[in-house]
């Protein structure tokens, strides 16, 4: 049984061990060793110092263990999503060890490991002249100098990185080095495993040892320890195996990969070729080797004849368990797991070089704790498997989902329509994947991203309110506008216009109507009074980039154009376009998204996990204003549908990208999600196919909804705060006096100062014939946006004041207006029912009647 201190008898065992050495060292010389020594021109005497001069110290390094990632059930408890490995091995402690366990290992290995010094003499001298005839290239070393050489060999395969080509030749060699040397070599490698073993039990307490030995050895193929061959052969673990177990698991270490009990077609063949050790003969060879070990522990009292006959009649009997390695182990989870492993593998915070994060990862035994909440992820994975299908026929269709908590940039969810699979098979036309859709090429994403649609008309809010703008400032944005917008200081000139969603005519109205509708006319409108550059700088300053990881201020095709620049045709990734809108919740401060929360050490340190920012890259009141007019999109916008309305306040923004593609990103002011629907490869107009009922295009509404209401659950939301005064201004503008320009020249002049203007009925004027006679409103400050009525000419001269004459037509025109116009004729008005602003739609007496100065005409109005 283990102790946890050294004993009197077991330290002066070593210290006779070192003495004896000389006597063993003799004896080699005398009995077997003398040819060998003679090829190499050694001495009698100068053999005695041959053990000297071998190297006496040995640091035993820590065993390759596998990484785990974790994620958490949002309560504090975290569970493993995935484990790398390269050999996998579950390091424990004794107390975690069945007591039985550690008597078959001893009795069958080393009975008497608590009261030898770390060497067994006569074992060894056999074992080595065993190794110089080549009649045996192993012997009874004891559990000390097994450490010693399993020590060794796993330091030769720290050696080797993963990816070197000569990978499996050169870890044959490191065990062949270590365990098979034969001859004159196998000598020498018997003589320093003693030297190493006896220092190992200067430092090391019989305990340390014992355990690291279980922690270390192989038990067959990537089975290494003595918890995960419980596991892998039994289904349990080291502190609940039962006898049979114990003496079967006992026996293994021995020769491992030939007693390996998972290799029902046997693990070796006679001279017959008929293969041994196999499902059909009850695993034969290590039934013998395991009841070995049971007598063994028989013999030193260690179990009762009952005991050891029923074990003795008990078949090998296997519980298989598959150590699924990778992410296809995390199963609904898998995605967000191939983001963590991108993050692992290219972030420097896991080595300095991608063959050193992979040697860690593989090997370095750390355990990294994600962001990842089950509160926030489970309803996302159901909602998507419930509304967007894996596969399709007729498009290869795609679904990704993910979740930011605004205020740190930690991913919380990733979810996908498509099953995961790494398998060169795995096909998207069969809904099988290993892409993470909701991500970028950096992070296992898309090459190329996807294709964000009006969400990215974010940017042109964001710069609209940082140029000083009002959301309440009112623009023409009818179709049909085109001409030169502002370009990096240059101008970009449109030629051909851009149509509204449905091919819509447009509207004057505000910028805050305009953002809740998404009209791209207005966001154009909106676009000819800033710079195209800027706008693609807010986005980039926003974390905001291509998929491909390009600059989205410089690379692609055209990318300073107003339709892609305003209007969406550039491809992100869904998490880039969540973090931009977290940005807007966090108060404009922007958050790096990050996976990983905390990385410990295989020795239990703590290591500093990747380095992530926040930054304010927008003034908290920019982002209120622009936060107040993302609401209007989801109340009563275009985003309602994807509002939860259970209380938590929210804002958003659709966005389609031709038919192909749609987008919405909605937020509290806790967690913000992204969701997209649209075509992996290819240009399917999403409106011809439907699942569940529901047409591709219009699934992200719900989708979004579901996701942004399990947030909303978990994390709770508070109103945003209230927008800025400046910002929500009432912008009056001055309007030019364009009386007795041309029309056309007029129109122009108002067009240019952010008027649009309409052609009225001519009047008599002095004024040349088709030239504007009179404006309504009249020159001076009016809100932006105001229509302009323009009245032209007739050429004819208005009859002078107090004439009379032919009474011009009122009705159709404003109260006020009309009353000026017959007053100046030098008739009288009488009021029936009118306003200023009111319509007239009588007179009397009526149009074109003759008429003196002084007649009173009536006018009626409908209000």
């Amino acid at each position: 049984m283990p102790q946890t201190k050294r004993t009197l008898k077991g330290v002066l065992g070593g210290l006779l061990g070192l003495v004896g050495l000389s006597v063993v060292a003799g004896v080699l010389v005398t009995a077997t060793v003398t040819p060998a020594i003679a090829v190499a021109g050694v001495t009698g005497s100068q053999a005695l110092t041959l053990f000297d001069n071998l190297p006496s110290y040995l640091k035993p390094t820590a065993p390759m263990a596998p990484t785990t990632i974790y994620g958490n059930d949002g309560n504090g408890k975290p569970f493993k999503l995935a484990t790398f490995y390269e050999q996998n091995r579950t390091p424990v402690t004794l107390p975690q060890i069945s007591p039985t366990l550690v008597d078959a290992v001893l009795s069958s290995e080393d009975k008497n490991f608590y009261s030898h010094g770390g060497v067994n003499l006569l074992s060894t001298v056999k074992a080595a002249v065993e190794n110089f005839t080549g009649t045996s290239s192993r012997g009874a070393s004891t559990i000390t100098q097994q450490y010693v050489k399993n020590a060794l060999i796993q330091q030769c395969e720290q050696g080797v990185p993963p990816n070197d080509p000569d990978y499996e030749e050169k870890m044959r060699e490191c065990y062949e080095d270590a365990a098979e040397a034969k001859g004159a070599a196998g000598i020498e490698r018997k003589l320093q495993e003693m030297r190493y073993a006896i220092q190992i039990e200067k430092e090391y307490s019989k305990n340390e040892i014992l355990l690291g030995y279980l922690n270390v050895s192989n038990f067959g193929g990537t089975t290494y320890g003595i918890e995960a061959a419980a596991n892998r052969y039994f289904g349990t673990t080291a502190a609940k195996v039962n006898l049979v177990q114990a003496a079967t698991l006992a026996g293994l270490v021995q020769e491992p990969n030939l007693l390996r009990i998972d290799r029902p077609d046997g693990t070796w063949t006679d001279k017959d070729g008929v293969a041994r050790n196999t499902a059909e003969d009850g695993y034969a060879t290590t039934k013998d080797r395991r009841d070995y070990v049971l007598g063994q522990m028989f013999e030193n009292g260690q179990i009762t004849r009952a005991q050891y006959d029923e074990a003795i009649a008990t078949p090998v009997t296997p519980n298989l368990q598959t150590t699924t390695q990778g992410c296809a182990a995390a199963k609904d989870n898998a995605y967000f797991c191939q983001y963590v492993k991108a993050v692992i593998e290219n972030d420097e915070a896991f080595g300095a070089t991608p063959a050193e994060r992979m040697e860690n990862m593989r090997r370095g035994g750390l355990k990294i704790y994600t962001s990842l909440d089950l509160r926030v992820q489970n309803p996302a994975v159901e909602a998507m498997h419930a509304r967007v299908p894996a596969s399709m026929e007729g498009i290869l269709v795609g679904g990704a989902g993910v979740s930011i908590e605004a205020s740190t940039g930690r991913i919380l969810a990733i979810a996908q329509n498509t099953a995961f699979s790494e398998s060169s098979d795995a096909s998207l036309a069969n809904g099988q994947s290993s892409q993470v859709f909701a991500a970028d090429s950096a992070h296992n994403g898309s090459t190329g991203g996807f294709e964000t649609g009006s969400t990215w008309k974010l940017f042109t809010l964001l710069q609209w309110l940082e140029d000083g703008h009002s959301v309440n400032e009112v623009l023409d944005g009818r179709a049909g506008l085109r001409g030169d917008f502002p370009q990096c200081g240059g101008t970009y000139t449109l030629t051909k216009p851009i149509e509204n969603f449905g091919n819509g005519g447009g509207s004057v109205s505000s910028v805050r109507r305009f953002t809740a509708v998404s009209l791209n006319t207005g966001f154009l409108a909106m676009a000819k009074q800033l710079d195209l550059c800027d706008i693609n700088k807010m986005a980039k300053r926003l974390g905001v980039h291509y998929g491909d990881m390009g600059d989205v201020t410089k690379d692609g095709e055209a990318p300073n154009d107003p339709f892609g620049t305003v209007l969406g045709s550039k491809s992100a990734a869904p998490i880039q376009m969540a973090g931009a809108y977290a940005t807007v919740a966090n108060k404009g401060k922007f958050c790096e998204p990050r996976v990983i929360d905390k990385i410990v050490g295989q020795d239990g340190k703590e290591i500093d996990p990747p380095k992530t920012s926040c930054t304010q890259v927008i003034t908290p009141e920019v982002a209120a204003t622009a936060a107040y007019a993302l609401r209007g999109v989801m109340e009563g916008g275009t985003g309602a549908g994807a509002n939860p309305y259970d209380g938590v306040q929210v804002i958003g923004k659709t966005g389609t990208a031709e038919k192909s593609h749609t987008m919405l990103v909605e937020s509290s002011t806790k967690v913000t999600t992204a969701v997209w629907v649209g075509n992996v490869t290819g240009r399917e107009d999403l409106r011809f196919f439907s699942a569940h009922g529901t047409r591709l295009n219009d699934i992200r509404y719900p989708l979004a909804r579901d996701l942004q209401r399990a947030a909303n659950a978990a994390y709770g939301g508070d109103r945003f705060p209230d927008p800025d005064p400046n910002l929500t201004r009432r912008v009056l503008k001055e309007l030019p006096d364009v009386v007795g320009k041309t029309v056309d020249e007029a129109q122009k002049i108002l067009k240019d100062a952010g008027f649009s203007a309409q052609v009225g009925d001519p009047v008599d004027s002095t004024l040349p014939k088709d030239t504007v006679a009179e404006q309504d409103p009249g020159a001076g400050r009016v809100a932006g946006g105001t229509t302009i009525t323009l009245r032209p000419s007739s050429g004819k001269s208005p009859a002078k004041p107090g004439d009379g004459g032919t009474v011009p037509d009122a009705t159709g025109a404003k109260f006020a207006a009309a009353k000026v116009v017959l007053e100046s004729r030098g008739y009288k008005v009488e009021n029936d029912g009118c306003r200023g602003g009111s319509d007239v739609s009588e007179q009397d007496p009526p149009a074109g009647t003759t008429a003196p100065a002084g007649t009173t005409v009536t006018l009626s109005c409908e209000d």
